[in-house]
């Protein structure tokens, strides 16, 4: 059992090194490589689908939010979500996430994520023998694990662009 002095004593440690850690600029490598990650994910999509389940007044509001987030370029949404995304992976995990979005797998995942209805659970499309060979590779078991968890902040940070385009007049 952990005793409450050693609680208090390791919390202030513990956030004085998060601040520091998140508050590092990525280097070039890393922005770019997130970048690539994000086209290849195809980030806008995911845009459209924040502001698709977002609550709005009335559906005059819907579409004009909509509307704005139809006419940002897809690669003006990677640009401005390259810095803050690229804080939460490391450059190699979205090298491998961007090659592995754009294997036929990957291709079959979005195509799923984003054209199939409301479902409960994340039933992933199946996958050919070949693909099950890619998906048990170190690298890729590694790049995944870390970016299921980095994957609420990533949507965070879109429903955070969504917010400040929508606010932009």
């Amino acid at each position: 059992m952990i005793s409450v002095a050693a609680l208090v004593a390791a919390t202030p440690a513990a956030t004085a090194a998060a601040p520091a850690a998140s508050a590092a600029t990525p280097d070039a490598a890393a922005v770019k490589a997130t970048q690539d990650m994000l086209a290849a994910m195809q980030a806008e999509k995911m845009m459209r689908m924040v502001v698709g389940s977002s609550r709005f007044p009335n559906e005059q509001a819907r579409k004009a939010a909509m509307a704005k987030v139809d006419k940002l370029a897809p690669a003006d949404v990677y640009k401005r979500l390259s810095v803050p995304v690229s804080k939460l992976v490391s450059a190699e995990t979205a090298a491998e996430m961007a090659r592995f979005y754009q294997s036929s797998y990957g291709q079959k995942v979005l195509k799923h994520q984003y054209n199939s209805g409301p479902s409960l659970g994340d039933a992933a499309p199946p996958a050919t023998k070949e693909e099950k060979v890619e998906l048990k590779k170190p690298a890729y078991l590694k790049a995944s694990k870390e970016f299921d968890a980095a994957q609420p902040a990533i949507r965070h940070e879109i429903f955070v662009l969504v917010k400040s385009v929508l606010s932009a007049a």
